[in-house]
């Protein structure tokens, strides 16, 4: 279901005109406006309405959407919540899949919602009172947390998979994950790891609309970029980094991360660098 936004006609002055905190900057060659949108419900009775039903929230519980405004959100007087917004480039799921489930819940008080509301709660009160954004570092841990959450709700509302494909499909993921930097790492040797077929596996990806080819390239193409945003990292080499992630050709590398993220790696590292001396300089 697309969503649209709702918007309440007291919204913006409960929300003090301040609209949303900007947890990280867009990087550069990424679209400004391909990004989530976290409120965070501090205080007051509010439900939200969605297919014929009415939930109940409470202060605490988050509601993920695309746009500024939740969608099927109604409040009464005396309701403040506090709005954040993530570029989906850091947090590793794609705008249309939120798009389409009309926005997600977080309850605040079970699992990674109720870290990810401390975190948010916190962040929003150290900022407001300091009228100041928050520093590189703590922003990355705070969309990590958040990147988590919505990865767990997108996975428990997907109707694609199944449960027994989605346990299979974790444990693969996981292999990756402990694997990526080998460069032997193959469709043929992650089939093999987990008694199932080439075909199979591949069939296992099909639903997100890519490849386990494409996904090993992107987790290892994420891990450089970790890396090389690093303080500790600033003297490696690109390359080195790259043959650390098991990328064998530096020139392939670069061709891939300029066409994942719009940049090339040196480019991103001047750009973390300058984030940095920026933040220390404050």
């Amino acid at each position: 279901m697309p969503e649209t936004a709702h918007h309440q006609p007291h919204q913006a002055a409960h929300d003090g005109g301040t609209g949303c905190i900007d947890v990280l900057a867009p990087p550069p060659g990424t679209d400004p406006e391909d990004c989530l949108y976290v409120a965070l419900h501090l205080q007051g009775e509010a439900s939200l309405r969605r297919d014929g039903a009415s939930t109940a929230l409470e202060p605490g519980d988050l509601l993920i959407g695309t746009t500024p405004y939740p969608t099927g959100l109604l409040s009464e007087p005396g309701f403040h919540m506090a709005r954040f917004r993530v570029p989906c480039f850091y947090l590793g799921v794609r705008h249309g899949d939120v798009r389409r489930t009309g926005g997600l819940l977080a309850r605040g008080d079970q699992g990674i919602g109720s870290l990810a509301s401390q975190v948010l709660r916190t962040l929003a009160s150290e900022l407001r009172s300091r009228n100041a954004r928050p520093g590189h570092h703590l922003a990355r841990s705070v969309s990590d947390i958040v990147a988590i959450l919505v990865t767990e709700l997108l996975e428990r509302v997907d109707p694609d998979h199944p449960t027994a494909a989605a346990g299979i499909l974790a444990r693969i993921r996981d292999h990756i994950e402990d694997n990526l930097a080998d460069p032997d790492l193959s469709p043929e040797s992650i089939a093999r790891s987990q008694h199932i077929s080439v075909r199979y596996l591949h069939k296992l990806f099909q639903p997100d609309g890519t490849t386990v080819g494409q996904w090993v390239r992107g987790r290892r193409l994420d891990a450089c970029r970790r890396e090389l945003e690093r303080p500790s990292r600033r003297q490696t080499s690109v390359s080195a980094v790259a043959h650390r992630w098991g990328f064998v050709s530096h020139s392939h590398f670069s061709r891939a991360f300029r066409e994942t993220y719009g940049v090339s790696p040196r480019e991103w590292q001047a750009y973390a660098a300058h984030a940095d001396a920026r933040q220390q300089a404050s």
